[in-house]
């Protein structure tokens, strides 16, 4: 069984793609801010990662940097999911090493054909 980490700070979004991921089968673990998502992402070791770029503590892009840096987790894939929806965001985080990209709100009948198609790549 597959598991994913998410990083996010806000609890509704947390509980909303922690049940989606449920009820496809995966599990999960979370972290509420960036410096937590970080050492849970080296202590757990998750097949992939769902990373929220707007955090109360630590930008998300600091977050993607520190996991892409350390060998344990460079090759984990990670998910942007963020409401930047911006011209040009998307391409922005998936050239600072974003392997895909989730636009918020999330939309629960989309969101695990989004993470698959993603994670179909690795």
């Amino acid at each position: 069984m597959k598991r994913a980490l998410i990083i996010e700070d806000n609890e509704n979004n947390l509980e909303l793609i922690s049940f989606i991921l449920k009820a496809n089968g995966y599990t999960s673990l979370s972290a509420i801010n960036g410096q937590d998502g970080v050492e849970a992402a080296l202590r757990e070791l998750p097949d992939f990662i769902l990373l929220d770029i707007q955090l109360p503590d630590i930008p998300g892009t600091e977050v993607l940097r520190q996991l892409r840096a350390q060998s344990e987790t460079a090759s984990i894939p990670i998910i942007a999911v963020t409401s930047y929806a911006m011209a040009g965001d998307r391409e922005r985080l998936l050239a600072a090493g974003c392997d895909g990209y989730i636009e918020k709100p999330i939309d629960p009948v989309l969101v695990m054909k989004q993470i698959e198609k993603i994670l179909k790549e690795f």
